[in-house]
């Protein structure tokens, strides 16, 4: 198989190098957001390289996490069983000296009213559901399907059971992303409704402010753009690139501090891009430099964490902008600093 992505090569160089490692660990080698990462992996994985993506878990760890998550089912009450008719020729119950299905004339009080001949159900069907479930306690006077089910006092009838489908409440199925990568992240910035209010500041600056920024997750930021460094030729062929004909390297070193009480988990320049004079972003290359070390994963409350991002772009491009975003399209949380005067 032929490699023609260049973030699949970039990461499968740097797995062949290091032959075995953790997902994080590879994304924060190259720059790149573990999620895509991990999906990069299990694709290549599948298209026939000599690759193999596993997975390594604390199995108590995880018990207990599941156990949480999920709490025990409630007991159920008994399933009463497939319905039969009464045998043939069978008469409901009379008190002594009355005629089966009658009642004796003039009405007495308390005397049970005239029995009516139980309905058979249709073949393979349950009989009809009773308001609270089950079957009605004996009544004397009163035709009584046959079958061993029984309600006892005291005891609340539990939901009507239909053949091969489990009383009680549904248990919510297991996510299949929990179960093959973990817990993700929540998916509130794709719901407006949900989501919470930007934060209170100026969105845009220049070169030195720093400006309020929020997390997918409602985590509070503060990110400052220190520097922008264009070009930067010298330094991306001092780390052993090469740039082709008409190109040109720029490098961004801006920080990011947490100033709430939520962990930011993501890579904090995973969406920061240039914009040119005709409002095109350039998003960053999936290369670090070794002078001009990268930004790491995660971002810790009351923690600053400062790191480089590079761009490859071509040399007749202007750069009039650096935008900051918490994710790949850009909304009224995304903060902007001009490069011009």
């Amino acid at each position: 198989m032929a490699v023609t992505d260049p973030a699949d090569a970039r990461l499968l160089a740097a797995l062949a190098e290091l032959g075995k490692v953790a997902v994080h660990e590879l994304a924060a080698r190259v720059g790149m957001d573990p999620r895509e990462v991990a999906y990069r992996l299990v694709a290549l994985s599948g298209s026939g390289l000599p690759l193999l993506v596993g997975v390594e878990s604390d199995p108590q760890g995880l018990r207990a996490a599941l156990a949480g998550a999920f709490p025990p089912a409630q007991p159920q009450t008994p399933n009463p069983g497939p319905y039969h008719a009464p045998p043939s020729g069978a008469v409901p119950f009379a008190p002594s000296g009355a005629t089966p299905g009658y009642a004796p004339s003039g009405a007495v009080p308390g005397y049970p009213p005239p029995a009516q001949p139980p309905q058979a159900a249709p073949p393979g069907y349950p009989p009809p559901a009773r308001p609270g479930g089950g079957y009605p306690p004996a009544d004397p006077g009163r035709g009584l399907p046959s079958g061993p089910y029984q309600v006892q006092q005291g005891v609340a009838s539990g939901p009507y059971q239909v053949a091969g489908v489990a009383s009680g409440p549904y248990p919510a199925p297991l996510d299949p992303v929990i179960s093959t990568w973990g817990p993700p992240q929540t998916a509130s910035w794709a719901r407006g409704d949900q989501r919470p209010a930007p934060p209170a500041g100026p969105r845009t600056g220049k070169i030195g402010d720093s400006l309020a920024g929020q997390g997918l997750e409602g985590e509070q930021l503060t990110v400052q753009l220190l520097e922008v460094q264009d070009p930067a030729d010298y330094l991306f062929g001092a780390a052993g690139y090469r740039l082709e004909p008409g190109e040109r390297a720029v490098v961004v070193h801006t920080e990011v501090t947490n100033t709430g009480p939520i962990p930011f988990v993501s890579l904090p320049d995973n969406y920061l891009e240039l914009l040119t004079a005709d409002g095109k972003p350039v998003a960053k290359a999936p290369v670090s430099l070794t002078s001009r070390p990268p930004h790491k994963i995660g971002v810790q409350p009351g923690e600053t964490a400062g790191g480089h991002t590079v761009y490859v772009l071509p040399e007749s491009t202007r750069v009039v902008a650096v935008r900051w975003s918490p994710r790949p399209e850009p909304d009224e949380r995304s903060l902007t600093w001009s490069l011009e005067d």
